[in-house]
């Protein structure tokens, strides 16, 4: 899908939005303000509507009379606030009880969860509901007729719920995080195209120091920090896969291949390599082996895993792949493939090698006809690089 469709659809979804918003928030007023609501006394609604016809007689109003009206239209508002005012103050103190009840909630929660991220979600979930319950009780205080505020926050509800769909799984996603922990600070991840070390998690976005990735144009080719920050929502949690490179293990398992000849001796270049790879990494991969076989056999999985570097074969039409698989940190991928490239690299180039392991390149083979139109028989093999 190109940019600009992409931009349509980024801003006919927020002017949707809006509107639902703009509604939910009128609906709101409508309830708090509503004419009915004022207790103006008779004679005031008299005078209303005696004004109101007086207005509908007169076509063009001079400025003196406008003035009369929008003086009285000031008056009106006030009177109608004076009559709601002890409403006001009631639904005003009862939002006063319920943030003194959430900070004292929240000093208590943190006495007993000693955990960061339990702390803060239980502490949401339950500010949350005292927070509703008290906004319900004010509105109704301010209201008075309970079934009526009920039916309209229904339908405000409603409204903003479609309104605020992504924020609201955003948040739904920072609390699924928050109890099962897919991720925390310091945790390497990738989710969705984010790749990157988690500096920060708040209730609706989540901010990681971006690592490069080898298979996107114009990054480091390297699983290596490339210094920039990426935000991503939280609903990204519910909707796409996240992947935890250091929750439990901070070690992942690496592959180097090596491509040689068809024509080299196999049993030879296996045994060449590994022993090249165990002298390397055989004392470092020993207690991660470990680490991670007991992690597999307390979940009932495979728990044998091998405790040095291990090669296997593969087979391609023009070469025989040697892939050199090893156990290491996380972070440390590209330091260690690094160091075992240049072992590999200068290992084919030792002389006890020679016509025993053969590196890959561009070959022609020459092939030598005889008199007779067969091919001759040449001792030992020519090779002319391309």
């Amino acid at each position: 899908m190109n940019l600009p469709v992409q931009g349509a659809r980024f801003r006919l979804r927020a002017f949707r939005q809006a509107s639902l918003l703009a509604v939910a928030i009128t609906g709101i007023l409508l309830i708090l303000f509503s004419p009915g609501e004022a207790d103006l006394p008779p004679e005031n609604a008299a005078d209303l509507s005696a004004a109101d016809l007086s207005n509908e007689n007169q076509i063009e109003p001079s400025g003196q009379e406008s003035a009369e009206e929008a003086i009285g239209a000031i008056h009106q508002i006030l009177r109608g606030f004076y009559a709601n005012l002890p409403k006001i103050i009631v639904a005003a103190g009862v939002l006063l009880l319920a943030w003194i009840l959430v900070r004292l909630i929240k000093a208590l929660l943190w006495k007993l969860l000693k955990r960061w991220e339990r702390f803060n979600a239980v502490t949401a979930i339950v500010g949350l509901t005292i927070w509703f319950i008290a906004i319900g009780i004010a509105l109704s205080v301010l209201a008075g007729d309970i079934r009526a505020l009920v039916g309209s926050l229904g339908l405000v509800g409603l409204a903003l719920s479609w309104a605020l769909q992504t924020p609201i799984e955003s948040f739904t996603g920072w609390l699924l995080n928050s109890f099962k922990g897919y991720y925390r600070v310091g945790d390497r991840i990738l989710v969705g195209e984010v790749f990157g070390d988690v500096y920060r998690i708040d209730f609706l976005a989540t901010t990681v120091w971006e690592i490069g990735d080898p298979h996107r144009p114009g990054f480091v080719l390297a699983e290596q920090p490339t210094g920039r920050l990426v935000t991503f929502p939280n609903n990204e949690v519910l909707t796409g896969t996240v992947f935890n490179l250091t929750r439990d293990f901070p070690y992942v398992w690496d592959e180097l291949a090596v491509q040689i000849a068809n024509e080299s001796d196999l049993q030879y270049a296996l045994k060449i390599f590994e022993d090249l790879a165990r002298k390397l990494l055989k004392s470092y991969m020993v207690e991660p082996a470990r680490s991670y076989g007991e992690i597999l056999g307390k979940q009932g999985l495979e728990d044998s895993i091998p405790e040095e570097p291990q090669v296997f074969v593969s087979m391609s039409e023009n070469w025989t792949d040697l892939s050199i698989r090893y156990l290491v940190g996380a972070r440390e991928r590209r330091k260690w493939k690094s160091t075992l490239s240049a072992r590999v690299n200068e290992e084919l180039r030792n002389p006890e090698h020679i016509d025993r392991i053969i590196p890959v390149y561009h070959r022609r083979q020459l092939q030598l006809i005889g008199p007779d139109g067969k091919p001759a028989r040449v001792p030992g093999r020519t090779q002319d690089p391309a």
